[in-house]
């Protein structure tokens, strides 16, 4: 199966996992050293927008700050990026599993980058909206730990809104995966209403603790709703939803959130994750190398491999545990794209543990 739509009955056969991003986002990684950190604003380690002029500021500067490596010759790697485009092309790309991106894409040399990564990775981007106007850009920047700092640039970007979204957009899709953002709030108000008539499931990532600390109130409000039947969180975004609380620890979270979502995951980096199903709970440890080249993706692609893992009906531990080895996949280079040689080192490992391996047509 190439990058053809898939056709049935003379038809497009709309996607099984359709990716909700508003705005479609170009990533420039690239590894620097700690000067570089200090001398932007905001916490390492997390993700604050900025305007173009800072994130042109920092593009310039990255040159006399980046840290050469004998796997990554060019300083700069520059892709489509965004957390749900990662799950989704991760999804395609390395599980064959049929997904498609719905979202806008400006009329610039960006835009057209981000439309061609994301259909030479197979991903259906029928429902892609172009229009006049700047795409998103993101500068990652990666320490020498393999930690990654975010910097979007936003603001002026072109995105779709919940008023353009349509049931055709959804129709004939089971699961819809989106991020958490306060500026989206309104697009994921609509999309999830339109996907639950439509019949979808609904999976949400919690983005950034800064996300969830600043803007907790509403994110309270649509987990509570019941609408979400999935739920990632890092173990910085859990501790922040639950700030305050007597016990705002990683447990206590996937036990909050295991009330109002159907299936509940907490990723605690090195020392894998817990999930939550029902009256289960498991704990997986993390699979891959001890030192991460770069941390980019890693909570993206484990997404891909659980919902992989959910798609084929395997019990919470393999999908925890095929999610480890796509999240583990991933730190192994930089950006959140996962090289060839990285999808077959991740086969490698699922192979080892006994896990379903993806039934690829190339």
């Amino acid at each position: 199966m190439g990058v053809e739509t898939l056709v049935k009955n003379g038809e497009a056969k709309a996607p099984l996992i359709l990716g909700l991003q508003p705005a479609a986002l170009i990533d420039h990684v690239a590894r620097v050293d700690w000067s570089l950190l200090h001398q932007i604003p905001g916490e390492s380690g997390g993700s604050i927008p900025v305007e173009i002029k800072e994130l042109e500021h920092i593009l310039s500067e990255l040159k006399r700050h980046s840290l050469a490596s004998i796997d990554e010759p060019s300083p700069m790697k520059t892709m489509a990026g965004g957390s749900v485009a990662n799950t989704i092309r991760g999804l395609r790309s390395g599980f064959g599993v049929n997904g498609g991106m719905i979202g806008a894409y400006g009329d610039d040399e960006q835009g057209q980058l981000f439309v061609s990564n994301m259909n030479i990775s197979g991903v259906n981007i029928s429902r892609l909206r172009n229009k006049h106007g700047p795409t998103a850009q993101c500068v990652c920047l990666v320490d020498a730990y393999g930690n990654r700092t975010m910097r979007p640039c936003l603001s002026t970007a072109v995105k779709v809104q919940g008023d353009e979204l349509t049931k055709d957009d959804f129709s004939g899709s089971k699961w819809l995966v989106m991020r958490y953002g306060i500026f989206n709030l309104e697009v994921i108000q609509a999309a999830i209403r339109i996907a639950k008539q439509e019949g979808l499931c609904v999976s949400l990532d919690l983005a950034s603790f800064e996300m969830v600390r600043n803007f907790r109130e509403p994110l309270l409000s649509l987990l509570e709703s019941g609408d979400i039947d999935i739920c990632f969180a890092n173990e910085d975004e859990a501790t922040e939803l639950l700030r305050g609380e007597e016990n705002a620890d990683p447990e206590a979270a996937l036990g909050y959130l295991s009330k109002y979502c159907r299936w509940a995951v907490v990723t605690l980096g090195a020392n894998g994750c817990i999930a939550k199903h029902g009256q289960e709970i498991v704990r997986v440890p993390a699979i891959g190398e001890a030192k991460a080249v770069d941390a980019t993706g890693a909570g993206d692609l484990f997404a891909s491999g659980f919902l992989y893992g959910l798609i084929k009906g395997l019990s919470l531990e393999e999908c925890c545990k095929v999610g480890s080895c796509s999240g583990g996949a991933v730190t192994r280079s930089l950006g959140g794209e996962v090289t060839p040689e990285n999808w077959q080192w991740m086969y490698k490992q699922m192979q080892i543990k006994g896990l379903l391996l993806p039934d690829i047509q190339s």
